[in-house]
């Protein structure tokens, strides 16, 4: 069963330390079935009780999974297993629209912002046992989050959106329980999802958002918990539109149990409307990160939500980092405050490139999706040849792998800072690399703007 490897220890922690070894060096393979629990105990000549606190140990750190009387085996996407690693190394010479950055010609400066910040810290050191969440932070936040139709809650701040996600998902879910995910979606998240233990519900998505009828079959099949892009989803560009808000605030109405987290990911990036859907469900989250808009090195987001999330959350980050540095909250008050940022200059630049991109692929038959952030995807019928033949050709993009689970193959181009000159030798180029796209199992309509 095991091939030539050997499950050694005799208490559980030696016992799972043995077999996670064994996963991180591949002597056991992903799905591979470990012995029951009572047959490795009289191996071992320990206590089953024994076995069993190791495989659930294993469990909870996401390394094996158990599937009833089929047993346990090493998890067919062991949580060790980065996405990131799913990348094209860019060689010298080679253009690169893989790295889904925002162009840095359209990031707002830092320096007199956090110079404003420490000098306010200068005057008003902020000390232990202080407030976490600058005040005036908040109240600009909360301002902002009430224009776009987003309930009223507490407000903390950590981060960066998947400290956000994590810490949501911790205080409320238990290893084993399942979290209904997009699908093609951000690949951080698709690798947080089971390091966590977590297991995963793929949902589709086209250009308006999840699929409400998949949404309705993850959430009637079990899945304790759902993780939205409102704006700007990564790889796909897909932002939630008012008819697939409510399709989907009506299923959510069908399962109030429902945990439910709602990532603005195109916050001050994009010009499309924000179509919430907190509010319906028990427990929710909403949050909004900086990073995009402002740079990826200013690790900030905010997080609304109810009571009880937003506390556990909270009293969970007090006893970790404490809180996000208040110089850092500073700066982004000033930023905000001084209004430092074009957003509709930037989210037109962002729009400009996305078009002109798809426009020149439609042109020359290749299907195209992208209405909102950095991104457009392309689905194609090889990705690995297609990612090959257009690095070849001097363009390095994204891998779909690095965002799908059962959804079909397809590539992922930044936009970002491609310029006007740029867009036909890259459109000629995926052309030939990817031909016309295939079908897919979920349309993906234009929508409008």
């Amino acid at each position: 069963m095991l091939g030539g490897y050997r499950i050694e220890g005799r208490r559980a922690a030696e016992i799972a330390a043995s077999v996670e070894r064994a996963v991180g060096a591949g002597e056991l393979e992903p799905g591979q079935p470990l012995p029951p629990m009572r047959e490795l105990a009289v191996q071992l000549g320990v206590n089953p009780n024994t076995v069993a606190a190791a495989y659930r140990s294993l469990r909870e750190r996401g390394v094996i999974e158990t599937a009833g009387r089929r047993g346990s085996r090493v998890r067919s996407k062991p949580a060790t297993t980065g996405r990131e690693y799913i990348r094209v190394e860019v060689p010298e010479g080679v253009r690169d629209v893989a790295n889904g950055n925002p162009d840095p010609a359209l990031l707002p400066p830092l320096g007199p912002a956090f110079a404003a910040a420490a000098e306010q810290g200068d005057r008003e050191p902020v000390l232990y046992g202080d407030a976490t969440v600058d005040p005036e932070l908040a109240r600009l936040a909360r301002g902002a989050l009430a224009a776009d139709g987003v309930p009223a809650g507490p407000l903390a701040v950590a981060s960066g959106s998947l400290d956000v996600i994590e810490r949501v998902l911790a205080a409320h879910l238990k290893p084993g329980d399942t979290v209904a995910v997009e699908d093609p979606g951000w690949g951080s998240l698709l690798d947080l999802v089971p390091a966590l233990g977590l297991r995963v519900a793929p949902v589709g998505v086209d250009d308006e958002g999840p699929l409400a009828e998949d949404v309705r079959q993850a959430l009637t099949a079990g899945a304790r918990a759902l993780i939205v892009t409102d704006r700007a989803q990564n790889p796909t560009g897909a932002s939630v539109t008012a008819p697939r808000a409510r399709a989907l605030r009506a299923v959510l109405a069908d399962h109030p149990d429902t945990l439910l987290i709602e990532d603005d990911h195109g916050h001050g990036i994009v010009d499309l409307p924000l179509h919430p859907l907190a509010g319906v469900t028990r427990h929710w989250a909403f949050v909004r990160s900086v990073a995009k808009a402002y740079g990826p090195d200013l690790r900030l987001a905010v997080l609304t939500g109810d009571d009880i999330t937003v506390d556990r959350v909270h009293g969970r980050h007090r006893l970790g980092p404490g809180w996000v540095s208040r110089i850092t909250q500073r700066a982004v008050v000033n930023l905000w405050a001084e209004g430092v940022l074009d957003t509709g200059k930037v989210a037109a630049a962002y729009r400009e490139r996305r078009d002109r991109l798809i426009e020149a692929l439609a042109a020359r038959g290749v299907e195209a999706h992208g209405r909102s952030g950095l991104n457009v995807w392309i689905p194609v019928q090889d990705e690995t040849g297609a990612v090959a033949r257009l690095l070849h050709a001097g363009w390095a993009v994204a891998p779909g792998a690095r965002f799908r689970m059962g959804a079909p193959q397809g590539i992922r181009v930044t936009v970002a800072s491609l310029k006007a000159d740029e867009v036909a030798p890259l459109a000629d180029a995926v052309a030939k690399a990817a031909g016309p796209a295939p079908g897919h199992a979920h349309p993906h309509p234009r929508v409008e703007r």
